[in-house]
């Protein structure tokens, strides 16, 4: 799991959100040397479901939010390994500002335009929906879910001409009513953020991930790829 990747000065807060270009491109050469396997999500999902062997050495690459460094920094890398990567996007925010990092105080890096995406949409990168305002789905009214979750589908669907099947929990916020909605809204799998690897058998609706931050360096990087695989919280 991966946020923002660019040219970030060293901080102390927000770290998960950040990832040093420097670092994420010797963490893709990492994967590269060491043969593994990196799977588009509709593959993911056919492992999962036992429908494929998973293969040895294998490992997916989400992109949470849209920011245009995504392109700027990481497209490219992606682009000289032929990695896979799906990237999920807030409907609302397309060509906007990340403005919930004002409370933060922090400044808002720009995410991705409609143009954009669909030129990474034509080089190979898949898309997913975030929801429509970042909003905490596990905390929120059912009124409130069934909005950020449908109405992201119907104007992502619309403006790009093709169905977007995988969603990803804001803040990794996400209850029973939140994994009901999703899945009655159509979509065929969602991530959180609870730590851990995904295997066959896993539900497709509260999928665990390894959250790559600004303090991972290559060692640690390695530490989490290799050792960090226990889901560390169950699944509801």
């Amino acid at each position: 799991m991966y946020h923002q990747i660019g040219p970030f000065s060293s901080m102390r807060e927000h770290r998960s959100t950040y990832c040093h270009h420097k670092r994420f491109a010797l963490q893709m050469f990492y994967l590269r040397i060491l043969g593994y396997r990196v799977l588009d999500f509709d593959t993911v999902l056919r492992c999962i479901k036992g429908e494929e062997e998973v293969p040895p050495r294998a490992v997916a690459l989400t992109f949470d939010d849209g920011y245009e460094n995504f392109y700027e920094y990481a497209y490219p890398v992606l682009r000289r390994y032929g990695f896979p990567a799906i990237v999920y996007l807030l409907s609302g925010y397309l060509g906007k500002e990340a403005s919930w990092f004002k409370k933060d105080g922090r400044s808002t890096p720009p995410i991705m335009s409609e143009e954009r995406i669909k030129q990474l949409m034509d080089k190979g990168i898949s898309f997913g929906s975030h929801g429509v305002t970042h909003l905490k789905l596990g905390e929120a009214s059912d009124e409130e879910i069934y909005f950020e979750v449908r109405e992201s589908k119907k104007v992502l669907e619309e403006k790009f001409k093709r169905p977007f099947r995988h969603f990803c929990y804001p803040y990794g916020s996400f209850d029973k009513r939140a994994i009901q909605i999703v899945k009655e809204a159509g979509f065929d799998s969602a991530v959180s953020c609870v730590r851990g690897s995904a295997y066959p058998g896993d539900h497709l609706y509260q999928l665990p991930r390894k959250a790559i931050s600004y303090g991972d360096s290559i060692l640690g990087f390695i530490w989490k790829l290799h050792m960090k695989n226990r889901r560390k919280l169950p699944e509801i």
